[in-house]
């Protein structure tokens, strides 16, 4: 039987374009299973040139691989992904290394890592970006697991990655589920800058009486500039197609209803567990839950009397949107990074956010120029307090500051929603100001529930005796 060094399980569109973009590299021999064995058969009569070594049962699939074998499984996550862990790990042997290259949650990857762990076998949760175009051509991966199981598996995984300036866009983020969490990142952040982008096309619409071809234009116009990037590129793309049936353009065409598959939600959930502000990734996971939402919005739209009249345009009210859409996005990743920051931190990895930025530069829906600078802020302080604090994103939000503050006014005077630019304008000035009424917040937590509170002047807790002569008293003593 010949002997592969790399398996993939699963020959769904993301498997077997994955397994059909190993097959294309020089030295790899790729093994192929699939539980419904028509899928495998029909992967191998479509590419003979790929050369797999294919396989109807588990037992032959495992037979197939070199040792230390590696098995990449690309199946639906959760207990798709459980069983075909336990069906690989019941006849693999101390040493060989099994991948989950799903949208696993991190956690599972955690739990799945020790499991295995304890078995002997590597276990490696791998973040693999780019959807069906990447894993054919190439990706962005982020794979977490141990260090002896990159040195088998990097080389692989870099022979198949996107490339940007002359770089594989994979690195080995972490341990156990360091990738797993950074995927999950970059997923969330993936929601902010669509949010962020469809706000612009509806101001453009809405306030600046742009036609869809226009705006179309307005997005290739700042896909040449520090906007370059495959979301800004391909919102051309979109604006810019006709739908056959009606002649309109197709975004006229298409419900505005936006789904999701849950990993904006997951990166809010446990960036608020960890203490981490995400409010353009959570306004950006609340928008599509409002979208989604017609019996709600037919109900207020027939409720309501009146909006607001539109206010007038100005010159320069386009530029306004593209600086107002920058700061916007800076803040955005700025939160995206914080949470891996305090991710790591909670889960004793150690991820080097510029390796991260550099890997997110190709391959990855996120794809941008704008990357390159933060790679640049990480060289200049790995320990950076935010990106926001970097001398170059501070200079870029100084400068567009008064555009961004005019847009999201025009945009509240004329009663169009923009959640994202809001939220990140609030959220620089929440860190730009001196002084936040947080402080009247725990006077209220102190009075009804005696939750205690630090004053400026001194060191230590106290407590006011609301219900008492509202004498203070110390409840932990200065530890100055």
């Amino acid at each position: 039987m010949a002997w592969a060094n790399i398996g993939v399980v699963g020959m769904a569109v993301m498997g077997s374009n994955l397994a059909r973009n190993l097959a294309s590299r020089e030295g790899n021999t790729v093994a192929v299973y699939n539980r419904s064995p028509e899928r495998t058969r029909a992967l191998v009569a479509e590419h003979p040139e790929a050369g797999f070594v294919a396989s109807e049962t588990v037992d032959d699939f495992v037979a197939s691989l070199a040792r230390p074998r590696t098995a990449i499984i690309m199946v639906q996550a959760g207990r798709g992904t459980d069983a075909v862990i336990a069906q690989l790990a019941e006849r693999f042997e101390p040493g060989d290394i099994i991948v989950d290259g799903g949208n696993a949650n991190f956690a599972d990857t955690i739990r799945r890592e020790r499991e295995l762990r304890a078995k002997g076998l590597d276990f490696v949760g791998a973040g693999i970006s780019g959807g069906e175009e990447g894993a054919l051509n190439g990706p962005s991966i982020m794979p977490g697991g141990s260090a002896e199981a990159y040195r088998t598996l990097g080389p692989i995984l870099a022979s198949i990655a996107a490339v940007a300036e002359g770089e594989p866009c994979v690195t080995h983020v972490g341990t156990d589920g360091a990738g797993h969490f950074v995927k999950m990142v970059h997923n969330g952040i993936e929601y902010a800058d669509m949010q962020l982008i469809a706000e612009p096309y509806d101001l453009l619409r809405r306030i600046g009486g742009h036609d869809v071809a226009a705006i179309a234009d307005v997005f290739a116009t700042w896909n040449d500039g520090d906007l370059e990037s495959y979301l800004i590129e391909i919102t051309a793309e979109v604006l810019r197609q006709t739908d056959a049936r009606t002649g309109q353009p197709l975004v006229d065409v298409i419900v505005d209803q936006a789904g999701s598959k849950g990993t904006g939600v997951w990166t809010v959930q446990n960036a608020v567990g960890l203490g981490v502000p995400v409010s353009g990734i959570g306004e950006a996971v609340f928008a599509r839950a409002v979208s989604s939402k017609p019996a709600q919005r037919a109900a207020v739209q027939q409720a309501i009397t009146g909006r607001p009249q539109v206010q007038p345009t100005y010159d320069g009210f386009e530029d306004d949107v593209r600086a107002a859409l920058y700061a916007s996005k800076v803040v955005a990743y700025a939160q995206g990074f914080d949470t891996i920051i305090a991710g790591a931190r909670e889960y004793g990895w150690d991820i080097d956010l510029g390796a991260v930025a550099r890997i997110w530069r190709g391959g990855c829906i996120i794809r941008a120029r704008f990357l390159n600078r933060i790679v640049e802020a990480y060289q200049r302080d790995p320990e950076l307090a935010t990106l926001l604090a970097d001398e170059y994103f501070a200079d870029a939000v100084a400068s567009g500051e008064q555009a961004w503050r005019r847009i999201v006014s025009a945009a509240a005077l004329s009663g169009v929603p923009v959640p994202g630019f809001a939220s990140a304008l609030a959220y620089f000035d929440s860190l730009s100001s001196e002084r936040l009424p947080a402080a009247l917040i725990q006077g209220q937590r102190d009075f009804f529930g005696a939750h205690t509170y630090r004053r400026t002047d001194a060191g230590g807790t106290f407590h006011t005796l609301w219900s008492g002569d509202r004498t203070e008293i110390a409840t932990e003593p200065s530890t100055h």
